[in-house]
């Protein structure tokens, strides 16, 4: 029998999920069938609308070999191993003669654990364990929570915390599941047979396609411990979000309370000495944070690098005692062993990480309203992480409907650790870059509009001009609108303010569930919403409920942003434009992915409106331009209104 070809894969895949075939799709399947054939890398932007979920899998699996997908949210995680996989492998297996498996892996916080279920909790105050669901008052929401788990508990097969509806509170989820660190291991576990996180791996170690997340993916490749399996083939969806998932798996946090919780921990179970040790160098630390202001450290203080220092020595003694020291009172020693050595060992490895302070980190201190300072240490980049841990020795694939900034692959590439396309060097990974465009006809669905006649926006004050400008173009566009904004206290007094002034309903980002938000949002069409970063990425309403896509300002990051301005200043010493490569190119990311919100079905149609005259008129603006979609471009605001009134008027009688 003949090897069925791609084109013919690709048709029973695309007919099998109610799909067309799309040109972009037919291409992205053929180029990334070739990257995976003869071991090389590829950057793929793939517009809405493209289908690129089977446009990498199909080639994945007719090649036959282990595949890691990983993605940066749970809906796509979600669609894949729920819709996609599914259809496409049963579409597939007449022709393939085979039905490859598929499964999901996750970080093992994410699964319950039973040992802490039918055990309890290791106690912060006294000896022992305690029984969670006794301590919690069944009335509390905390102790509903836990006894619905408990029953879940017995029915579910996978244990995974996203399969729990409705979902639970961090608090909750926290006394049913054990980090990697705190597990036993299942040899040590009385219930390790029967393990939902050891299951979820044997699933994947027999699998052809592990479906996993960004995170996962960065453990793997930062810890050096193994805990993907073996695979050829590495696929990376939404890979606009993989350097900051990287980055936030990479970066270690010191707080007093967590430092007092490993006190509380281990003080039961060492000598009394290494107790006192640590109790010390806890209150030592302590002091030191109440003091602490925000923002860079680009030198660590003297008296704070002698509190890191006793804190990593106290932790030091305490981990060694912690291995000799046996109280026959404890109840269940190994677990309640095994959560304080966690808890001791996260200490030591960040008091002596910035402590030995690396040039590639940056440390900084937080403080937040609610939970007090925190001291934070990232790296500076992680692009030398990613070229020698991500590319070494298998094909990657990374798509998303943002790469190309700019009108080229290389910002998002050098993020990545890789050279400019086309650089053949020993050790640069080769790669090259397909935009398979988009099934969209941008020029006719949507219109850029820049408010050109604006004030530029200051670093604090309101902003009249532009409250009055958003209160006409949603008057225009007859509500419709989803108003991103670039921090959460410009979302909030343009939601006031115009709650005040027009008669039509505006949601805000926080008063309620995301997805209650977007309900709300889709269901009637002069209904507008208004949210900060998560916003920018998380929106798919398709259709009359969302015609208008307003962005308060160019998302620059914030000039206090410790890690990002650190970075910018790293790359104009080494000679290169920081503004450039790190600002820049954040806020170009940030408002492609903003604007895809407002085109997401080939029926749509709207504006975006991007009340920052800087994108009219600063030298940088026409680089933001080159990265959104090719919107028809204008900053005549007569215009934009005449047109938002059309769009308006036809959604209307549609509606009628």
């Amino acid at each position: 029998m003949t090897k069925p070809s791609l084109p013919e894969l690709l048709h029973a895949a695309v007919t099998a999920v109610g799909g067309t075939e799309r040109p972009g799709q037919v291409s992205m399947a053929e180029t990334v069938a070739e990257a995976i054939d003869d071991g090389s890398h590829l950057l793929v932007q793939a517009g809405t609308g493209t289908g690129k979920s089977l446009g990498y899998l199909v080639p994945a699996l007719a090649h036959g070999e282990r595949v890691v997908v990983a993605t940066a949210t749970l809906a796509l995680q979600r669609q894949l191993v729920e819709r996609d996989l599914p259809r496409t492998v049963e579409a597939l297996h007449p022709l393939l003669r085979r039905r490859p498996q598929y499964a999901m892996l996750k970080g093992r916080s994410n699964y319950l654990c039973l040992h802490r279920l039918h055990e309890g909790v290791p106690q912060e105050e006294e000896e022992g364990l305690f029984d969670q669901f006794e301590a919690a008052a069944p009335t509390s929401k905390l102790g509903q929570d836990l006894l619905r788990m408990r029953d879940w508990a017995d029915e579910t097969e996978t244990g995974d915390r996203d399969d729990l509806t409705p979902g639970v509170s961090d608090r909750a989820w926290s006394q049913v599941s054990v980090s990697s660190r705190e597990c036993l291991g299942a040899s040590k576990c009385a219930y390790g047979a029967e393990c939902f996180a050891e299951a979820a791996r044997e699933r994947a170690k027999l699998a052809e396609v592990v479906v996993t997340n960004h995170a996962l993916l960065a453990i793997d490749a930062i810890e050096g411990a193994p805990v993907l399996p073996q695979h050829e083939v590495l696929i990376v969806d939404e890979a606009h979000e993989l350097v900051s998932r990287v980055t936030g798996v990479a970066t270690g946090e010191l707080t007093p309370g967590q430092v007092n919780r490993a006190v509380r921990r281990a003080a039961k179970l060492v000598n009394e000495k290494a107790a006192d040790q640590l109790q010390t160098a806890s209150e030592g630390f302590e002091r030191l944070m109440e003091l602490a202001l925000p923002g860079r450290l680009e030198e660590i203080p003297e008296d704070l690098g002698y509190a890191l220092m006793a804190l990593r020595d106290a932790a030091r003694t305490v981990i060694t005692a912690l291995g000799s020291t046996r109280d026959k009172s404890v109840q269940d020693e190994d677990a309640v062993r095994k959560q304080a050595l966690a808890s001791v060992e996260s200490i030591h490895d960040v008091a002596e990480r910035i402590t030995n302070g690396s040039e590639y980190d940056v440390v900084w201190y937080e403080r937040h309203e609610r939970f007090g300072a925190s001291l934070r240490v990232a790296p500076m980049s992680v692009s030398g992480l990613l070229r020698e841990k991500l590319f070494a020795d298998r094909s990657v694939i990374l798509t998303s409907a943002t790469l190309k900034l700019g009108g080229d692959f290389n910002g998002v590439g050098a993020s990545l650790g890789l050279a400019p396309e086309g650089t053949e060097s020993e050790d640069a990974p080769v790669w090259k870059g397909l935009d398979v465009g988009s099934p969209f006809d941008y020029g006719k669905q949507g219109i850029l509009y820049v408010a050109k006649h604006l004030a530029r926006p200051g670093r604090e004050g309101t902003r009249s001009d532009m409250l009055d400008e958003l209160a006409e173009l949603i008057e225009a566009a007859g509500g419709r609108t989803l108003g991103l904004f670039s921090s959460m206290r410009a979302a909030q007094s343009a939601a006031e303010e115009l709650r005040g002034r027009l008669d039509m309903p505006i949601l805000l980002q926080g008063e309620e569930t995301l997805g209650e938000l977007i309900k709300g949002f889709a269901a009637d069409a002069q209904t507008c919403l208004f949210g900060t970063l998560s916003l920018w990425q998380g929106v798919d309403v398709p259709g009359a409920s969302c015609q208008l896509v307003i962005m308060d300002k160019i998302p620059f990051p914030r000039p206090d942003d410790p890690l990002m301005s650190a970075r910018q200043k790293a790359v104009d010493e080494a000679g290169g434009n920081g503004f450039m490569a790190v600002a820049a190119t954040h806020a170009a990311l940030l408002m492609a992915q903003g604007a895809g919100r407002l085109v997401r079905a080939s029926g749509d149609r709207g504006v975006v409106a991007v009340l920052d005259p800087r994108l009219a008129t600063a030298r940088y603006g026409s680089y933001l331009r080159a990265s959104l979609p090719d919107f028809w471009y204008t900053t005549d605001r007569n215009q934009v209104r005449r047109s938002l009134a059309a769009i308006d008027a036809a959604a209307k009688a549609d509606e009628a």
